[in-house]
């Protein structure tokens, strides 16, 4: 693990929040910042299946970046949920990544990030 993603705590437990709220359905999101995560982007999960899959709306999708690059902010990570499953990247997530940057997933085991396609997973660093 060579790639560390920042993560303060408060930003940790907003994006939980976020999860939650979209239970029993996957959620997405976006994290974005300089160094470390400053922000969390929630965005609509548009996927035909939302309790197995997540597609982050693609106009939604848009205006966050577009948000997030008029404050200054990078891209530091896609964010989703598998509800009923492990933090582990699903055959699907694998197939259908196209950033790159860590895919955080938070399961029903914990949180944790990956660069996909690859595998590769990617350090947390909980900051206070």
């Amino acid at each position: 693990m060579s790639q560390v993603l920042y993560v303060p705590r408060r930003v940790l437990e907003a994006t939980r929040a976020h999860l939650a709220r979209e239970a029993p359905r996957e959620g997405v999101g976006l994290w974005a910042g300089r160094r470390e995560v400053e922000r969390v982007l929630p965005l609509p999960n548009a996927h035909p299946e939302p309790l197995t899959g997540y597609l982050a709306e693609p106009l939604a999708l848009l205006r966050a970046l577009r948000e997030l690059e008029g404050a200054g902010l990078s891209l530091l990570a896609i964010y989703h949920s598998h509800p009923k499953g492990p933090a582990f990247p699903s055959p699907r997530d694998i197939q259908e990544a196209r950033w790159r940057v860590p895919y955080v997933i938070f399961g029903t085991d914990g949180v944790r990030a990956f660069l996909l396609p690859q595998g590769q997973e990617v350090a947390l660093a909980l900051l206070p």
